[in-house]
């Protein structure tokens, strides 16, 4: 934390601290939301969106099956928490962002997939900031650890060598 009291980390979106904990608290809340089909463990994911007009807007993972097997040609019938936030927020007329917080039921942070990272490379900058918070967070907090084990980092770094013929198609 920087002393006026924002994340700073080179090349990612600079957020203060209020937003910071807003999201992080937003995505945990979501987190609450997840729902995987009975039968099976859940893996419970909640995301919130930061938009550059101060709105929080949230998703959590909804885990389906269907009919039979969990996964179709060893992909899970799910849909991850990232998406569903970005997908409420576009419904929203929101197409600028600055900011997501990701949050699971693991004990370290986990990062979004590859369909989700191309979804918010579709709508965010690569400067977005990611973070990426441990499902024990406030229990971290709690034990005296100001950050909470989130990791932050910019979308970019979570898209190496994507700048080939397909990125960006939207951009002409």
């Amino acid at each position: 934390m920087s002393a006026a009291g924002s994340t700073r980390v080179p090349g990612v979106n600079e957020i203060s601290t209020r937003d910071r904990e807003r999201l992080i608290e937003a995505a945990l809340a979501a987190r609450e939301n997840a729902y995987s089909s009975r039968g099976h463990p859940p893996f419970r994911v909640g995301a919130a969106l930061l938009a550059a007009d101060g709105r929080v807007v949230a998703g959590a993972s909804v885990d389906c099956v269907s009919s039979g097997e969990r996964r179709v040609r060893g992909v899970l019938r799910a849909v991850c928490a990232e998406r569903t936030a970005m997908v409420a927020a576009v419904s929203e007329g929101m197409r600028a962002f600055r900011a997501v917080a990701i949050a699971s039921d693991v004990p370290q942070p986990v990062s979004p997939c590859g369909l989700c990272r191309q979804v918010l490379d579709e709508f965010c900058t690569r400067e977005l900031a990611v973070l990426l918070v441990p499902g024990d967070y406030r229990a971290r907090v709690g034990a005296g650890d100001a950050g909470g084990g989130v990791r932050v980092l910019a979308l970019g770094a979570l898209l190496p060598m994507v700048d080939g013929p397909f990125s960006r198609m939207t951009q002409g």
